[in-house]
């Protein structure tokens, strides 16, 4: 096998005993053997000196040596001459030799492999490639018969044979890197794929007639739009037209596989000519956005985007086989799409129930700069074969440019190749040189069918150029003069291979000539078509989306969120207990038994058994539930526990999927320790089902910036830019109670600043009830928004944060404002409002009830946006008298005071109170979310609370 097949195919017959004596005594003393084996011994890896150990037997067994004389008596009797000890020795060297120069081409032939177009990197000479290196020094040693195995497929063969063998193989124009993977299953897979290099005689003239449409397809495309839309960005594909046909021949490798759906995430670079000629969006609506048109009919709102970022989806039918394929929108922010596709994918896969994840695939396309340099790679790549995140594996597709926006490799990139990321996955690297179409197909074949069989990820790195420069209006010869000269004087693709197809009769120059003069007469046609192309319904709210709709305007409309009160017993009754035979920890018991109470008693609902029922009552109601994030099946402040751990065993129990038989599943994953990643990935999973509540939750509110550009790029502006819905809940802890600046502060102003056009829901919730409904709500109105929820800490334990049974229950919803709960004096004579939210209310009511003060209402804003102006009104119109105020944790250049400010003064000028504006009670404004002195805490809280309270 790969890995260890020098020493493996070395030891058998008449060779192993000679061997593993011979080793035998090297590591007893290593100058009391032959010094050329001396040196092939101390050059063995591991594995293949565990072979040779094996073979030994045990270091204190005694050993009959090959060496020692043997008695007359003893010995057998000669039936023909055997080989002398010379005859063998030299025999093993040989072909010990061969095989560890054959190991060396399958690890370093890449190096020396034809992967430029440009011919501007040439590779050097790399010596483990080099015969002389292992002993074959004479031009005789070249012919010398040498004893393989088979390996190679030769049972003997001269090395000038094998060396031509490997050449074609690991040095042409198809570079494989896959010796660094530890399953040997795999590489042998690869090994026997490649050697022999059966892509060069593997098309026969109807594919190559096939590969010449889709790359004259290619061509022509990118070449219309350069003299229809002179000075248009396009990102053009020039210089990497290969791509298409890749791109056909994985989806086709695939779909013959048995995979049945497809999702495409890409940056700009490609993206139109992947859009007409793979996904098949229709080339007549293409060419009217290129007239300034817009892609979504006048009737649907939106802000739309630019073409490059749209994406679409169609289904094909592939040799019979149907898939579904979709192209996912995309920001300029390069690789930002890569989680989210995948996680689109693991939402169809278990919309199938195919638990093999093999029926729905992802196919990524970089570029090389964005796949080395962007964090977000390795974050995808890191998370693919994690239980909760894995989907049978990725097919990447790196067009490399060789070269970024202006920078050069050498500035780019540490290591060797744009790819070496991907190593730390163990998955194979094809590299390809993109002007030889047939290698580029036959790669991208290879890494389909690699994909459907091993289910992990694969890498085809596609090396090319770039035409233009980053943008057709960009002058790339300021920058980079010699490349651009090279390019200026090279053929395209499609020109060079139509001119090989020619030469050698699989397809004549007028056959060449025909497949493209049909092409451009149907970009001809489109073109003019354009001119008239009205688009007659948006691509949305279809498959999985039908019978949804979009948002009605009513912010505040009551939404049927409670559940049955035999629904919350019966979920509270699952929550609340574990199997006799199942091992808890005694402190869970005794959670569990609190539990148990307060559902049989109906009071003292705390936040996590709240939450608890909002995730039962939506799987008993046929809703799946999706909980992810870093430590969340305990919860970072141990308050959640829904996937309790057998003490004795490891156990799993997850007591919400064992409330009665046929429900459904909750799946509750603790995340790699990454945010923008994981985010990115619920966020995918979401916009593909919008039947499962999805929800990502930060292990401190803090730490969810670090994934700011799926927050700002998709979330916030997905649906207006490209019409995708997503009801993705965000579960940020927040509040200042003296953790420090990292530890106190979810940022809730940014999230604030992102709200507009009904975009999404924020909120900041004080009771566990209302927690209940706004996360039922998410799945019980007929649209999907994102819900932003600042959540609690010190709240969890809180004695006064609890609710009642009777909360949840019918006649009970979603509360956008809570009014004043304690008996204070009547309206009219109160003096001052405060408004606040979240925790900070439960340290003003404290510190009310013990100072007894009864001319100060507190009124909770439980949502910030869709800011609930008619609750509010409601709730304030009662105080004609009083002064209102808003007090807030967070200093008052962040938190909600600079979105509220304005927006609250309107609302009192319309109720016509004494009060026309808001007063500001918090802290002072701040660099820093929070200071890191507890005492200096304290006393800031004590003084917010004190001056909130004082009229």
């Amino acid at each position: 096998m790969a890995g260890v097949d020098v020493i493996a195919t070395a030891m058998n017959g008449a060779n192993a005993q000679f061997i593993a004596q011979l080793y035998a005594k090297w590591l007893a003393a290593p100058h009391s053997v032959d010094p050329d084996f001396a040196a092939l011994f101390a050059a063995l890896d591991d594995e293949e000196r565990a072979i040779l150990t094996d073979a030994s037997g045990a270091t204190w067994a005694p050993r009959p040596s090959v060496f020692e004389t043997v008695s007359a008596e003893a010995a057998p009797k000669a039936v023909k001459a055997a080989p002398t000890t010379a005859e063998t020795r030299a025999a093993t060297l040989d072909s010990i030799r061969a095989l560890m120069f054959i190991r060396a081409y399958r690890v370093r032939g890449h190096l020396e492999a034809q992967l430029d177009p440009l011919n501007l990197k040439q590779p050097g000479k790399h010596p483990e490639l080099d015969p002389a290196t292992y002993g074959f020094t004479e031009p005789a040693d070249l012919d010398r018969p040498i004893f393989l195995d088979g390996v190679l497929g030769f049972e003997t063969a001269a090395l000038r044979d094998v060396i031509k063998v490997l050449r074609k193989s690991y040095c042409g124009e198809i570079g494989v890197e896959f010796m660094h993977i530890q399953d040997p299953a795999q590489k042998s897979w690869i090994q026997r794929r490649i050697e022999g290099a059966p892509w060069l005689e593997s098309f026969t003239p109807k594919a190559k007639a096939k590969l010449l449409r889709e790359l004259t397809e290619a061509d022509s495309f990118e070449n219309f739009c350069q003299r229809r839309f002179v000075g248009t960005k396009r990102f053009g594909l020039e210089g990497g037209e290969s791509t298409i046909p890749a791109l056909h021949a994985i989806i086709e490798a695939a779909a013959g596989n048995g995979v049945r759906e497809i999702a495409i995430g890409m940056p700009h670079r490609g993206r139109l000519n992947t859009l007409v000629n793979v996904v098949k969006k229709p080339l007549v609506a293409l060419f009217s956005e290129f007239g300034g048109a817009s892609a979504k009919p006048e009737d649907v709102q939106g802000s739309g985007d630019v073409k490059y970022h749209l994406g679409t989806s169609t289904d094909v039918v592939i040799n019979g086989n149907k898939v579904h394929l979709s192209l996912q929108p995309n920001p300029s922010h390069l690789e930002a799409v890569d989680p989210v596709v995948v996680g689109k994918i693991r939402a169809r896969l278990d919309m199938m129930g195919d638990r093999t994840r093999r029926s729905a695939m992802a196919i990524q396309l970089h570029g090389d700069a964005a796949f080395a340099g962007q964090g977000l790679v390795y974050e995808t790549l890191a998370m693919s074969q994690l239980i909760g995140y894995r989907t049978g594996g990725s097919i990447h597709v790196v067009v490399n440019n060789q070269i970024g926006f202006t920078t050069v490799p050498a500035h780019a990139f540490s290591g060797l190749y744009c790819t070496d990321v991907a190593k730390a996955i163990q998955v194979p690297i094809l590299h390809v040189n993109g002007d030889n179409p047939e290698a580029v197909v036959f790669a991208a074949r290879l890494a389909a069918e690699f994909r459907c069989e091993f289910g992990t990820d694969v890498v085809i790195d596609l090396v090319c150029y770039r035409r233009h420069g980053h943008n057709e209006n960009d002058e790339p010869a300021f920058t980079q003069p010699i490349m651009y000269k090279a390019i200026r004087g090279l053929k395209t693709t499609r020109a060079l291979y139509a001119e090989r197809l020619a030469k050698e009769g699989s397809v004549s120059e007028t056959e060449a000539k025909q497949i493209a003069d049909e092409y451009n007469q149907e970009l001809e046609a489109a073109y003019e078509g354009a001119k008239d192309y009205k688009v007659n319904k948006a691509d949305w709210l279809e498959g999985h989306w039908t019978g949804l709709s979009a948002a009605a305007e009513q912010p505040e409309a009551v939404d049927d969120t409670a559940a049955p009160l035999a629904q919350l017993k019966e979920v509270g009754a699952a929550i609340s207990s574990a199997p006799a035979d199942f091992n808890a920890n005694p402190k869970i018991l005794r959670q569990l038994e609190a539990k148990k109470q307060a559902i049989e008693t109906g009071e003292g609902i705390d936040w996590a058994t709240g939450e608890a029922l909002a995730f039962g009552t939506l799987l008993l109601d046929g809703n799946r539930v999706r909980l992810s994030g870093e430590d969340v099946q305990r919860g970072t402040f141990s308050q959640r526990h829904a996937v309790l751990i057998d003490q004795q065993n490891q156990n799993e129990y997850t007591p919400l999927n064992n409330i009665h038989a046929g429900q459904a599943a909750i799946e509750i994953f603790n995340s790699l320790l990454s945010e923008v990643g994981v985010l990115g990935f619920e966020y995918g999973y979401a916009l593909a089902n919008p039947n499962v509540l999805v929800l990502w939750e930060a292990q401190f509110g803090d730490f969810a910036n670090g994934a700011q550009v799926i927050i700002d790029q998709f979330l916030a502006s997905g649906e207006t830019k490209w019409l995708r819905m997503c009801g993705l809940v965000m579960l940020l802890p927040h509040g200042h109670e003296g953790q420090g600046p990292e530890h106190s502060s979810a940022r809730l102003e940014r999230y604030l600043q992102l709200c507009a056009e009904n975009n999404m829901i924020v909120g900041n919730i004080s009771t566990p009830a209302n927690y209940f409904h706004a996360l039922r709500r998410q799945l019980k109105r007929n649209y999907r928004k994102p819900l932003v929820l600042m959540t609690p800490k010190s709240l969890l334990r809180h004695k006064l944060c609890v609710s009642k049974l009777e909360d949840f229950a019918e006649g009970s919803t979603f509360q956008h404002v809570i009014p004043e709960t304690d008996e204070l004096v009547p309206a009219p004579q109160v003096k001052r409002v405060v408004l606040c939210s979240g925790k900070v209310y439960y340290d003003l009511l404290e510190e009310r009830r013990k100072r007894g003060v009864n001319d100060v209402a507190l009124v909770r804003l439980e949502q910030f946006y869709p800011l609930p102006v008619k609750s509010l009104k409601k709730v304030l119109e009662p105080y004609v008298s009083a002064e209102v105020v808003w007090c807030q944790e967070e200093p008052e250049n962040m938190g909600a005071w600079q979105f509220l400010d304005r927006k609250l003064e309107q609302v009192l000028i319309t109720i016509g109170n004494v009060a026309k504006r808001p007063a500001y009670v918090g802290r002072v404004a701040a660099a820093s979310p929070a200071t890191g002195l507890a005492k200096v805490h304290a006393t800031e809280q004590a003084a917010l609370v004190d001056q909130a309270l004082s009229v």
